[in-house]
């Protein structure tokens, strides 16, 4: 069966997420809203077929590899080559941006999933049957926040006592001193998604940034978080994670997601996080 591609439309593009992507629930049209406004130097595009929607992108660090970002059918719609069409629409499309490359994997600093969730097992067939192969694995860790102590009293009169202060939020000017920080320890992409995000927090001392955490920049996940070199060992992860996800829970989370986990055993300490979805990330040439 053909299917027509054409431009898509936002309201039904987040109709079709909200139905399709059951692993993600309550969360697709977030997801769309979010990949819509990317960094002002992402070029990005949306696709959509009948019950279908493809979103893919390229970023100014590496404009050779192209990204599908979203790819969602309705589960009514399933089994009709919707999908497929959908991506050989947006491999077009990179390639006629430049691309030499397609992956399925997220796209920093604005990204839906590191790569293919393996319980969206019809999207990793897919993807196999469309010659892209499995490059890397990622995952995620759950912190269950209806039981979680997030207390963070006393290690905060600590702090106190060595001349570290944290703040949540603040100013507009407070997000622009800590993108810059993040940006000069750690990348411009983390810097976005620390500028962007719902719930910010940092420590200083001195006037001087030492570490911050953020959520939200990926909707209802937590993180990037980072501790300047010379500031690891006072506990300031401990303090900013659990901050953070206190925030999350009473935004009215019961549990948070931290997405593309490096250290499984700090967050299973410092909050009983567990290791739990999985990505696989694909790639496959466009020439």
């Amino acid at each position: 069966m053909t299917h027509s591609v054409r431009e898509f439309d936002a309201g039904e593009a987040a109709r079709v997420a909200e139905s399709a992507l059951t692993s993600d629930a309550g969360e697709g049209a977030a997801l769309v809203r979010s990949l819509a406004r990317p960094p002002a130097e992402r070029r990005w595009t949306a696709l959509a077929v009948d019950g279908g929607v493809v979103m893919a992108s390229l970023n100014s660090v590496n404009p050779a590899i192209g990204h599908v970002d979203l790819l969602a059918v309705e589960p009514s719609a399933q089994g009709a080559g919707r999908g497929r069409a959908l991506v050989r629409a947006a491999e077009d499309w990179l390639r006629g941006q430049g691309a030499r490359e397609a992956r399925f994997a997220g796209n920093p600093p604005c990204y839906a999933w590191p790569g293919i969730d393996v319980r969206y097992t019809a999207a990793a067939c897919l993807a196999e049957r469309l010659g892209y192969e499995r490059y890397e694995v990622a995952w995620n860790m759950t912190a269950d926040l209806r039981h979680a102590d997030l207390s963070v009293e006393d290690e905060l009169a600590g702090l106190k006592r060595a001349g570290v202060s944290v703040h949540g939020l603040g100013a507009e000017a407070d997000r622009g001193r800590v993108g810059a920080f993040v940006a000069e320890h750690w990348n411009d992409r983390w810097a976005w998604e620390a500028v962007n995000a719902a719930g910010l927090h940092y420590a200083e001392r001195d006037g001087r940034v030492l570490g911050f955490a953020a959520w939200g920049a990926r909707p209802s996940w937590f993180g990037p978080m980072g501790t300047a070199p010379d500031a690891r060992g006072l506990g300031l992860g401990r303090v900013l994670l659990r901050r953070c996800l206190a925030e999350q829970r009473a935004a009215g989370q019961d549990h948070a997601q931290i997405g593309w986990v490096g250290p499984l055993r700090f967050y299973s300490r410092a909050v009983g996080a567990r290791a739990e979805r999985v990505f696989w990330l694909y790639r496959r040439d466009l020439a």
